[in-house]
């Protein structure tokens, strides 16, 4: 047991760090790339990937089964990622970034709801959530002054609501016992397909010769293959392995590894605030998962 909780936090941590540093290459991408095209370009090099990497085929799947792979479709590949979107467009980036980061506490919630399995939240990971909240705005509002957008912040609301329903659906579905790319795969085809109608309310292009330019290519590649195929699959094996609401809480992450990465690779100045703001998110973090009893008790 102490194994599988080790190969979960290591597997989450793993994940975060990938999807951390996401924010590097859809910026280089968005010189030439809509978002919307870069989601759809990413998901469907991510499906071809799983597709090749185990190309079995799901059997005896069951109607309710579906229904859930369909939502987690829906929610995790294909609402998540246009709210996210459409919220950058209405409100600042920092707004989104700490919204976004409240997903753990509706997922909390959430599993209390509809996971019976999930044990009872303790006060720390409240507490935890408070401090790692903290550490989140000041990371996201360095420098910047705080400025309300109704719109945006709640379709980042939103959004951040809708990953937890992403959660909780995963959680669901580990349950089934079917291998964990063939379900992740499944989930990708669904959230293509609900992706698909919205491509042609955003302008969309197909525009392939854009990838004869290799930094596009690569980057699009690091998305495709490292954050979508493959980190989607060990976040399914954390949430398996450790529970929804345990595994979200490494989402307090994010913008530490944004941080990180910005300071090592964009050359950008370390300042007092951002550092003050990673200890507050760590801390947060620990208290949240404090003694493996600040979410649930895992299987």
């Amino acid at each position: 047991m102490g194994n599988r909780k080790s190969a979960g936090h290591l597997a989450a941590l793993f994940t975060i760090i990938i999807w951390g540093m996401t924010f590097i290459s859809t910026k280089v991408l968005l010189t030439d790339f809509r978002p919307v095209e870069i989601l759809f370009f990413r998901f469907v090099m991510g499906f071809a990937a799983l597709l090749l990497a185990c190309p079995h085929h799901m059997k005896g799947v069951g109607r309710k089964q579906e229904l859930t792979f369909v939502l987690a479709g829906m929610c995790g590949i294909c609402l998540y990622y246009l709210l996210e979107n459409i919220a950058l467009t209405y409100t600042m980036a920092s707004n989104v970034g700490v919204i976004i980061s409240v997903a753990p506490f509706f997922t909390a919630i959430l599993s209390r709801l509809f996971l019976k399995s999930e044990g009872k939240l303790r006060a720390n990971f409240f507490i935890g959530f408070v401090v790692a909240m903290a550490g989140v705005a000041l990371i996201s509002f360095n420098g910047s002054k705080l400025e309300l957008n109704l719109m945006g912040d709640l379709l980042a609301v939103l959004a951040a609501f809708v990953w937890a329903c992403y959660s909780i659906l995963t959680r669901k579905i580990s349950s089934f016992g079917y291998p964990v790319i063939l379900t992740t795969r499944r989930t990708f085809f669904y959230g293509i397909r609900f992706m698909v109608p919205a491509l042609f309310l955003f302008d969309f292009e197909v525009g392939l010769e854009r990838f004869a330019d290799m930094t596009y290519l690569l980057n699009i590649l690091y998305l495709g293959l490292g954050a979508s195929a493959l980190c989607f699959v060990t976040w399914n094996l954390t949430v398996k392995m450790l529970g929804a609401v345990k595994t979200n809480v490494y989402i307090y992450m994010v913008p530490v590894i944004t941080v990180v990465t910005s300071v090592l690779i964009l050359k950008e100045p370390v300042t007092w605030v951002s550092v003050m703001g990673t200890v507050l998110a760590v801390a947060g973090l620990f208290l949240s998962e404090y003694n493996g009893k600040g979410s649930e008790n895992s299987e």
